[in-house]
């Protein structure tokens, strides 16, 4: 599954190709970290919860997290696809990174 082309298209759109690109960028590589809930997320990007909110959305809506727990519980993880397509997230990241 490792470089599907369609997984790398969806992700050049998500993360470089729409508004909120580099946002949804910096979530997931937060999480890749530790799983965190909107308002710290909010909080250590320095981010509006709003905004957080909003990419979240997109985020669970194109699979590349999953959530456990419910209302203000809820915490946020990567999801097992994107774990399966690591390679090419972080290859994504890599030249955003350098096109700054």
């Amino acid at each position: 599954m490792a470089n599907d082309p369609n997984t790398k298209r969806l992700m050049w759109f998500l993360f470089a190709g729409s508004r909120g690109g580099l946002n949804r960028l910096k979530i997931i590589t937060t999480l890749k970290e530790t799983p965190l809930n909107t308002n710290q997320l909010a909080k250590d990007l320095g981010l509006d919860y709003k905004a957080i909110q909003h990419h979240i959305k997109v985020l669970e809506k194109n699979n590349m997290i999953t959530r456990m727990g419910e209302k203000y519980g809820i915490t946020y993880f990567i999801s097992v696809f994107l774990e399966a397509n690591m390679e090419t997230f972080e290859e994504i990241a890599r030249k955003l990174d350098k096109s700054k």
